[in-house]
């Protein structure tokens, strides 16, 4: 049975003095430091021996940006999907991280009512979705062989905790997917058979300062 791996990256750090949570917003670019965990991400999927043939990103700038270098690195033409975008947040444009206390306002308590679903913004069932829309779409594209494709922290711990088995809802401390992550899905034919994680500029995000909570060494905003 033929072999396929699709390799789900995460964007690398970006630029955002303000530490804002950007969701959807455009013009959201990386810092040098972004830029630098894409080009090793590039190198690392090279030096492993990928076997690239396609690469699709979200539509987002700081995805696009990030999955540039390998789309370079194996001279081929940067796809996008809209179903690979960051999910939606009631408090997108809003300066959260630098200042959390705000989220303590009574008046978005409101937004708190259902943390299952949740009810500050996109549902899990809808990311997890679309996600996997997006993942079978790679899949059939990539067919014995290898793909690279950019998404957001949420909707990748979403996807894998779906595939996983796992319960959509998740504490946002707890998502295991630092900048420039790649999570792995390996397929023969079109059953998966397996996943894995890897970390290609860990050293980078060490010094990073993160605009999203999760388990990795990156800082947060403030």
């Amino acid at each position: 049975m033929e072999r396929t791996i699709i390799h789900v990256m995460r964007h690398g750090e970006v630029d955002n003095p303000k530490g804002v949570l950007y969701g959807r917003l455009p013009g959201f670019g990386l810092t040098e430091l972004g830029h630098s965990m894409a080009a090793r991400a590039a190198q690392y999927l090279v030096d492993s021996g990928a076997d690239i043939t396609s690469v699709i990103s979200s539509p987002l700038l700081r995805a696009q940006l990030t999955a540039a270098p390998t789309a370079a690195a194996y001279g081929l033409t940067l796809q996008s999907d809209p179903r690979l975008i960051e999910s939606d947040n009631v408090f997108e444009g809003m300066p959260v991280n630098s200042n959390r206390a705000m989220l303590a306002n009574p008046k978005y308590y409101k937004y708190y009512r259902n943390p299952l679903r949740p009810s500050w913004g996109e549902p899990y069932r809808d990311v997890a979705s679309r996600m996997s829309a997006a993942l079978s779409s790679a899949l059939r594209q990539a067919r014995g062989h290898e793909a690279l494709v950019v998404s957001h922290q949420n909707p990748i711990v979403t996807l894998t905790r779906f595939v996983n088995g796992q319960p959509l809802a998740h504490a946002p401390k707890s998502r295991h997917c630092a900048l420039a992550s790649i999570t792995s899905f390996i397929f023969s034919g079109a059953t998966l058979v397996g996943t894995s994680y890897a970390e290609p500029a860990a050293d980078l995000v060490a010094i990073a300062k993160d605009m999203t909570p999760g388990d990795s060494q990156a800082g947060l905003r403030r």
